[in-house]
Order: structure tokens, then C-alpha cells, then sequence
């Protein structure tokens, strides 16, 4: 056994000031992959730190031409919320495929991104809509905050308060999950900005983690269709390849996920 001491901070600035007394603290938003980490005594943190109940850390605030979702909001409020089913209804899918109920009512959208497991959904519509991570320091734009496997930009300390997404023109996800945890063997985010500018993200099928697919971007601005994804190839060079699926199988599923994707986003 080891003892670790449990916080529930009602404010921001009180968990950051209690993250600084810890020897070895960490934050606990919704749990999904910290707790099971520490049953496995893979990690012993000195002191654990619930976000999970400040007020200020939940909630969904869809303004204009703009979506905020607070970091400790369950995926399960993110999916149910009526104004971003109509403003990035391809948003609400995603967080309405994660995991399952269980999942879904404690996994927060703050947790998944501070941790940027690379089969996450999150990264990919975060890295596709270009929105921004906000902190208790500072915004980081989506193409600067994935550093590769479970890295992010993030300091020591810092927490996400909030994640800004810009309203596309259209966008659209579409996943192949794997049948057990439910995350993505290879899911796509594909999105096309008013400017008509567009961007696809793919998460679960490359070696860095989430990724940005630049062979799809440029079929899709010349033709936002299918059909336009059918002389497209995809390299299998830096994908994964493990006991679930080779990296020229994941390279075919970018490209069919890819496909779904844009049919969804009509």
C-alpha cells in the first residue's frame, strides 16, 4: 500500500496552489486514466487533486461563431447539449462515441487532452476545427499543443480551463473503433472552415499520435466529396502496428474514415 493524500479544491487557483505544496502531485478531472494507472501502481502521487467540482471548470457556451467547452464538462454533457448539436453537430457524435456510458457521464474533455492518448477522439476534432486550449496561463492554438505520445505543451502545474472551437462550415467524424474500449483503431475529423479553408486530423494511427493529414486537406479543398478521396494514398510509413491492426491497415482506414467522414459532414 501507499498513501496519497486526496484535495478537492473549489477554485482554480487553489488547486494550482495545492498542486505547488505536493511532492509528486497530479490532477484528477475525470479519472479515466489516472486512477487505473494508480491501481496498477504504475503511479504513486503524493497528492491527488480533484478539478471535477469546480463550478468554474464545467459548463458548454456556444457564442456566435464560437464554441467553448469548459475543461471538467463530461462528454456526456458535450453530446447532449443542444446548441452544439446545431452549431458542430460532428462534435456532439464524437463525444457521444466515447468509450461507454460509464465513460462518458465521468471523461472530461480537459482530462482527454491533458493526457493526448494517441487512439483519444478529442485530438482529432481539437487538431481539425484549429480551435484553442485554454489555461490558467495562457491560449495555445491546437497546432502548437500536441508534442507527440501522451505530450502536450502543457507546464508543470498548468491546468486547461476551457477549449475554444471555431464553427466550421461543415465537419465531420467518423471512427473505427476497437470493440473492447471503444477508442479509435483510427478515427477522422474532417472540417472546412467558412473561409474555405480545410483540415483533417486523424488519431489512433500514427507513431506521434494525432495527426494532420495533408493528402486529404488538399483533395478535399480542390473537391469537398468522397469521391475526391478515391485516387488518394496514404503512406504507411509512421503508423502504428501492433496486435490490432498493420500500418498499412491503419492507412487504409484513413483513408475510408476519411470518406465517412465527409459523407457525414454532407
Amino acid at each position: 500500500m501507499y498513501q496519497t493524500t486526496y484535495h478537492r479544491p473549489s477554485s482554480v487557483d487553489e488547486a494550482v496552489a495545492l498542486f505547488g505544496k505536493g511532492n509528486d502531485a497530479k490532477y484528477l478531472s475525470g479519472g479515466q486514466t489516472l486512477i487505473p494507472v494508480m491501481k496498477q501502481r504504475l503511479a504513486s502521487p503524493s497528492d491527488v487533486i480533484d478539478l471535477a467540482r469546480i463550478k468554474e471548470l464545467i459548463g458548454v457556451d456556444v457564442s456566435g461563431d464560437t464554441v467553448t467547452i469548459k475543461a471538467a464538462t463530461p462528454h456526456y454533457e458535450v453530446a447532449q447539449n443542444s446548441a452544439l448539436q446545431k452549431a458542430i453537430p460532428a462534435l456532439a457524435h464524437l463525444a457521444s462515441h466515447i468509450g461507454d456510458p460509464a465513460v462518458r457521464h465521468r471523461g472530461t474533455i480537459g482530462g482527454s487532452l491533458a493526457n493526448n492518448d494517441p487512439s483519444a477522439d478529442y485530438p482529432s476534432a481539437v487538431l481539425a476545427l484549429g480551435a484553442t486550449i485554454k489555461t490558467n496561463k495562457r491560449s495555445i492554438a491546437a497546432d502548437d499543443f500536441f508534442k507527440g505520445l501522451f505530450a502536450t505543451a502543457l507546464e508543470d502545474g498548468e491546468i486547461i480551463t476551457a477549449v475554444a472551437f471555431p464553427v466550421p462550415a461543415k465537419a465531420g467524424y467518423a471512427k473505427f473503433p476497437h470493440p473492447a474500449s471503444r477508442f479509435a483503431l483510427t478515427g477522422v475529423f474532417v472540417a472546412k472552415t467558412r473561409s474555405g479553408d480545410v483540415r483533417v486530423a486523424a488519431t489512433g494511427a500514427s507513431q506521434n499520435g494525432v495527426m494532420r493529414v495533408a493528402a486529404i486537406e488538399a483533395a478535399l479543398k480542390a473537391n469537398w466529396s468522397a469521391s475526391a478521396l478515391a485516387n488518394v494514398t496514404i503512406a504507411a510509413s509512421g503508423l502504428m502496428s501492433d496486435i490490432h491492426g498493420s500500418a498499412d491497415y491503419r492507412a487504409n482506414l484513413i483513408k475510408v474514415m476519411a470518406e465517412r467522414a465527409v459523407t457525414a459532414a454532407g
